[in-house]
């Protein structure tokens, strides 16, 4: 999934939340896209000051049904409440399954039932292995005015998004979840092939 290469402010209003007070922003290239990019700033971020956030793509299944195939629910919970705390910025991206979208993502979960892993599942459907991309996590953070940054985050691809950014990354802090007996290959997987940092 290729994200625009352009994207703007297109509304935002302050979101009470079990976490405190937000302001969520909607980035899209064109104000009738049903599907923006969101941020979700914390009220009392500090932008002078390095800003905790998480990265997080979307994940129908995980966030909203809480599907113990994957982490990513539990990865979300846990980091709203690492952010609430600290007073950090949530990054949604619109990169459903690894960016092949929830279709896909239900196929390559009956190829599952039958044995293969999530690579396997993908590269068997003549899909990208991973084809999500975290430039646009930057755009938005440019946007909000962040300048350094200590990202929530145990995947190496998004750290190494800040590469040749403007923003400076100060620290990788981890984000551990504890493993269901439904994900347990599924975090095997990320680890051993995708390498992802996780603890064994």
């Amino acid at each position: 999934m290729s994200s625009p290469t352009f994207v703007a402010l297109q509304a935002e209003a302050l979101i009470p939340t079990p976490w405190g007070n937000f302001q969520l922003m909607a980035f899209a290239e064109h104000a009738e896209d049903w599907m923006p990019h969101l941020a979700m700033v914390h009220e009392r971020t500090d932008l002078s000051k390095p800003v905790l956030v998480r990265i997080h793509s979307e994940c129908i299944t995980g966030d909203m049904f809480h599907s113990r195939r994957c982490d990513c629910g539990e990865q979300l919970l846990a980091a709203m409440d690492q952010l609430a705390e600290e007073q950090g910025i949530l990054l949604y991206l619109r990169q459903e399954g690894r960016g092949i979208g929830i279709i896909n993502k239900l196929k390559a979960y009956r190829l599952q039932d039958l044995g293969l892993d999530t690579v396997e599942a993908n590269l068997h459907l003549g899909l990208a292995i991973d084809a999500r991309e975290y430039a646009i996590a930057l755009t938005l953070l440019e946007h909000i005015g962040v300048k350094k940054v200590r990202l929530l985050t145990n995947n190496p691809d998004k750290v190494g998004a800040f590469g040749n950014s403007r923003i400076q990354l100060l620290e990788r802090v981890p984000l551990q979840v504890t493993p269901q007996e439904e994900n347990a290959d599924y975090l095997r997987v990320k680890r051993e092939r995708l390498g992802h940092i996780l603890k064994s």
